[in-house]
């Protein structure tokens, strides 16, 4: 597998390790739902560790909650209430997101506030170095004593102002330090041995990446928005500490725009996932995500939700196609016209395409590309009525294994609505054989109407779906 990796700037073999691969992936701050953007960067990682497993690697993903900040406490007074229960409000509405989305839960969620202790001590260890200091309004890390300040962003470290994003704090001896602790004298604070306070934004991933991870771990994650000035500030304090390499391989995933627009609280066109859950399968948000190059942006509107929509059909109905075959042991004479063996080597060529895209810097978009050349060949043969349950057993088995790298499920119908779906089909089937198709077709709309249901027929039997 080959990864970009942000500390080079260019792509590089990435070696597997022989024991667990260790991510990290910057969580959320939370103050608020989750959006469109962030689901974009959590199925990122998600798809990329589906893939490893996948290839029976043991996985160690660490995705930490914020969950002290400004903004926190902020919206803790809009609404009246504490920190954190602020907090605990938004950690379990991000449960509610991406459990919806299919991504399977880290190996771990540290929080902030459990591990002040932890940020302590490591802060401790930096001014025992003489990279840090305490000034007037809390302790700061010393840029200037970090030679390779900047080797992540590829910002000169002497060519670096305050102002952006970088704390403007006249107290600093330079305005390119950032605090690691800061002073506050109401709550919520914890006491240390330079005041009360509360820690600053970048020494918190740094302190609980290698708390769980250990140093030099596989990879480090997150938006490209994050690059500077928090993971360069990360690199900063976690290597002038230990004096050895933080995370081997930094993977930055690109921002997702609205109808070309940034995406902006301020100017109100935020997608928020809850929203959008109400009116789209969680299956085509999670193919959308995956549909442009990671490192790219991608561009959110209705247009490519509904293309999406319809390849989401595709997949669906292969499934249902396939499970039906396999579930009532269809069988057919082989037909002189088709090569079930070319037709089986065609099918695991796709599945090879899709591996060789991933292993390429992730190529998700291309790696669709392959998937869907694969439905399109198994829908083909339905409609030939070639698939007989050996060759459906066969296929089924790949769509599984691409649907499970995808993180993509379908549904079925609660057992009590599968009986009282089949009695209807099976009445509407009698009608058909009587050629009294006004009264199957009026079965068909009940289907439909009551169930959700669509139905496929076939010279003998009728397939079913739940449309999503």
């Amino acid at each position: 597998m080959k990864l970009f990796n942000s500390l080079t700037n260019q792509k590089e073999d990435f070696l597997l390790p022989d024991g667990k691969i260790k991510i990290y992936l910057c969580g959320v701050t939370v103050y608020d739902d989750c959006h469109i953007g962030h689901a974009r960067t959590i199925i990122v990682f998600d798809v990329l560790r589906r893939y490893f497993l996948s290839k029976d690697f043991e996985v160690e993903l660490v995705q930490n909650f914020t969950d002290i900040d400004d903004k926190i406490i902020n919206r803790a007074k809009i609404e009246g209430t504490t920190f954190d229960l602020i907090s605990q409000k938004y950690i379990k509405s991000y449960f509610s997101d991406f459990d919806a989305l299919n991504v399977i839960r880290s190996t771990a969620y540290p929080k902030v506030t459990e591990h002040i202790k932890d940020i302590i001590e490591f802060i401790d260890g930096l001014i025992k170095k003489n990279k840090a200091y305490v000034g007037s309004n809390g302790v700061y890390y010393t840029v200037k004593s970090f030679s390779n300040y900047g080797k992540l962003s590829n910002k000169k470290s002497d060519l670096l102002e305050a102002g952006a994003r970088i704390e403007i704090d006249e107290t600093k001896d330079d305005p390119r330090d950032f605090a690691l602790w800061k002073f506050h004298g109401s709550d919520p604070v914890w006491s240390s041995p330079w005041g009360l306070g509360r820690p600053g934004w970048h020494i918190e991933c740094s302190t609980m990446a290698i708390k769980y991870l250990g140093h030099n771990f596989d990879i480090h994650g997150g938006g490209q928005d994050l690059i500077f000035p928090h993971h360069e500030n990360e690199i900063a304090q976690s290597e002038g500490l230990y004096d050895e390499s933080f995370a081997k391989t930094w993977v930055h995933v690109g921002m997702v725009t609205i109808e070309s627009e940034k995406m902006s609280k301020s100017i109100g066109n935020t997608v928020l996932i809850s929203e959008l859950l109400k009116k789209t399968n969680p299956h085509i948000i999670r193919l959308f995500c995956l549909s442009a190059h990671y490192s790219k942006p991608l561009d959110y509107s209705e247009e490519n939700i509904d293309k999406i929509k319809t390849k989401w059909g595709q997949i669906d109905n292969a499934y249902h196609e396939l499970r039906y075959r396999i579930d009532n042991n269809l069988q057919y004479t082989p037909s002189p016209q088709f090569n079930c063996a070319a037709f089986k080597s065609d099918c695991s060529e796709f599945y090879k395409e899709f591996e060789n895209f991933i292993d390429d810097d992730l190529n998700f978009s291309n790696a669709l590309t392959s998937f869907f050349k694969f439905i399109n060949k198994i829908n083909n043969i339905f409609s030939i009525d070639v698939a007989d349950k050996k060759i459906s057993v066969f296929v089924f088995e790949l769509l599984e294994k691409f649907m499970f790298v995808l993180g993509l499920r379908i549904s079925s119908a609660p057992y009590d609505e599968k009986d009282k779906i089949q009695e209807l089909i099976e009445k509407r089937n009698t009608f058909r054989n009587l050629k009294n198709y006004e009264e199957a077709d009026g079965i068909r709309k009940e289907l439909y109407a009551k169930f959700n249901v669509e139905l496929t027929d076939h010279k003998g039997f009728t397939v079913w779906k739940k449309i999503n």
